[in-house]
């Protein structure tokens, strides 16, 4: 696997690895993925827009150069309170694991973050974790954000990001922190061929967090909570679906975690705001998602550990050969992974898997065009 290094959203050489809920690992272009979908079945897609959530600025006390990284709040109306992570002086170009602590940081501390200001209300048992107040109204911090906030990005991007970069074509509301980058992979016309087959397709907002805070203490901490909204639309959708055997096909780890919260009380999802608080794992039993699609999460991660709940932990690393195999690459501009949730009970023979392909009951049409593995990986 290798790090995408462009900012491409749809590159026409996008790849699509699939695992089916047999666990059998198939390659196809991404453009492809209307393929998996089938009559009945519902695509749920975050159309969350990522803020401009990078702040350069001073520490008022020290003179300090610094950065914040705005990363948590409790709603998504919140525009003045957020949880945020403080780096010294320096800036993307350099690895965030490289990146130096800030001054000493304590409660009452300013920040002058270009024509914003700011106070840490308290730290959050990291000194690079804080609570952070905004002090300005509403329409200054989304004027100050606007001209002079930066999408947050990593070293393996070499140029700067704008907004346009990382807003997906079905970004709706700016609340998310880092773009919900599995929905790069869908534009308005992959939305078409879904609808032409038989599938629907709605959205769900949801506040994508931070990938990465460079510190190994911290990231065991990921994902925070994260607050999304639901509305009735989308769970009549969902409802619908269900009732007549269709699969949710969810499009990133954010929707996963936002239906799958709203369904933790009684197995349905709920419409309304709501602070998803859990992390989904290998131990996790999924009560509405079927499939995935998703990028190249490397093993480690809370990403790839949420892809635990829906194949097994070999299969995974099947998959992961195969992707550094073919040189699939990783991050929020790469490749795709597509799963299908793992089918429960005893094992399946390749037979009986061969003959629920041959019989369309298989998650996957395996035409010679999908099955044919590139010849120079």
């Amino acid at each position: 696997m290798i790090p995408a290094s462009q900012p491409a959203q749809r590159p026409p050489d996008a790849k699509l690895l699939v695992i089916d809920k047999y666990g059998a690992i198939t390659h196809m272009p991404r453009t492809s993925f209307a393929e998996f979908v089938r009559p009945g079945d519902l695509v749920i897609a975050n159309d969350a827009a990522a803020l401009p959530a990078s702040l350069r600025g001073v520490h008022s006390a020290t003179g300090c150069p610094l950065e914040v990284r705005l990363a948590g709040r409790r709603s998504l109306d919140e525009v003045r309170d957020f949880t945020a992570i403080v780096f010294g002086a320096g800036d993307f170009h350099s690895r965030t694991e490289d990146r130096p602590a800030p001054p000493r940081l304590k409660a009452g501390d300013h920040l002058t973050l270009g024509p914003l200001s700011a106070t840490i209300a308290r730290l959050l048992n990291h000194p690079r974790l804080v609570e952070l107040h905004l002090n300005e109204p509403a329409d200054a911090i989304w004027a100050g954000l606007a001209h002079h906030g930066r999408p947050i990005q990593y070293a393996y991007m070499p140029a700067a990001l704008e907004l346009w970069d990382v807003w997906p074509p079905v970004a709706g509301p700016p609340v998310a922190f880092e773009p919900p980058s599995a929905g790069f992979a869908l534009d308005w016309r992959a939305v078409d061929r879904i609808r032409s087959r038989g599938a629907a397709f709605v959205t769900l907002t949801h506040t994508a967090g931070i990938s990465s805070t460079g510190d190994i203490e911290l990231d065991l901490k990921l994902p925070f909570d994260e607050p999304y909204r639901i509305s009735q639309s989308t769970v009549s959708a969902v409802e619908s679906t269900r009732g007549h055997g269709g699969r949710i096909i969810a499009i990133g780890t954010t929707v996963v975690r936002a239906l799958e919260h709203a369904a933790s009380q009684d197995g349905r999802v709920h419409a309304g705001d709501g602070l998803a608080t859990q992390r989904i794992g290998p131990g996790s039993q999924l009560r509405i998602v079927d499939a995935i699609l998703t990028g190249v999460h490397e093993p480690g991660t809370s990403h790839h550990q949420l892809l635990e709940a829906f194949t097994n932990d070999a299969t995974l690393r099947r998959a992961a050969k195969e992707l550094g195999a073919m040189n699939y690459r990783t991050h929020g501009f790469g490749d795709s992974v597509l799963i299908e949730r793992k089918a429960h009970g005893c094992a399946i023979s390749a037979r009986t898997a061969k003959a629920d392909a041959i019989n369309g009951s298989s998650s996957l049409t395996r035409s010679s065009e999908f099955a044919q593995e590139p010849s120079a990986r």
